[in-house]
């Protein structure tokens, strides 16, 4: 499980939502694979002939591994990339992106959603400048990042929320916001991940990749009372004790009943 608590990092300028090759990636990798291996196989696969070695090694090295690979989520991926819709398999990206980059999980939760409750439609460059230049005043950067920088990684936010259809995809620095619903599937999804990962049930459902869809923690027992009631699990609460009882023993299992529909 990821260290939610880790610093912010440059590391979204190895790539943004990369939602086609993470899908190309997922289609050549093996479980047990390095990322060496995984690199190897995919330059000599010929599925990335516009995209240079160098390229090709960050991409698996800096985006592929942290998000998919360290959270052993990969093979779980592979087996629904074929099945699930594109609007599904994208919040599963857009969760582990998130987690393995915690500026653009603090982006979503903090700026993007601020802005929507507040009523506004659209979203700006200097709306996630203004973020950056704060988290780096208040020491959440490992060393003091320049103008540049902030500047760069304030578009890199805006462009990996693009690539995961939360805002317009036009390249102004005025986006139009695009708030994105819970499917069913990923809550099916990330409350089992988390329930195995050893997370206990209150934790899951106050943990806050939910907040990247805008949910707080009484939306979540709401949704999982209704996916409940398609016999997938059982949710119990008291006031602010939850308590569920699991119907699956793996995350195959799960990965089943996502697959069949």
């Amino acid at each position: 499980m990821i260290d939610r608590r880790g610093t912010y990092t440059t590391q979204l300028g190895a790539g943004l939502g990369l939602v086609e090759e993470t899908k190309l990636l997922l289609s050549i990798y093996e479980p047990g694979m390095s990322v060496g291996q995984l690199y190897d196989l995919a330059l000599s696969s010929g599925r990335f002939p516009m995209v240079s070695a160098r390229r090709l090694r960050n991409i698996i090295a800096e985006c592929f591994a942290p998000r998919y690979l360290r959270t052993e989520v990969a093979a779980h991926l592979k087996a629904l990339a074929n099945t699930t819709p594109s609007i599904v398999l994208n919040q599963f990206f857009l969760i582990f992106t998130s987690l393995a980059n915690v500026v653009l999980l603090d982006f979503i939760k903090d700026v993007y959603w601020n802005r929507y409750a507040s009523g506004r439609d659209t979203i700006s460059l200097d709306d996630a400048k203004d973020f950056i230049f704060n988290a780096v005043n208040e020491g959440k950067t490992k060393t003091h990042w320049s103008d540049t920088m902030m500047k760069r990684v304030s578009s890199y936010l805006i462009g990996c929320c693009a690539d995961y259809d939360l805002m317009s995809s036009n390249r102004s620095p005025i986006r139009q916001i695009k708030p994105v619903r819970l499917h069913e599937h990923t809550l099916l999804f990330f409350a089992y991940w988390l329930h195995f990962t050893g997370v206990g049930d209150n934790r899951i459902v106050n943990h806050e990749i939910w907040k990247i869809f805008g949910l707080e923690a009484t939306d979540v027992r709401e949704e999982l009372n209704r996916i409940a009631k398609n016999g997938w699990l059982i949710v119990q609460a008291a006031g602010d004790v939850t308590r569920i009882s699991w119907k699956y023993e793996n995350m195959e299992e799960v990965i089943d009943v996502i697959v069949e529909g």
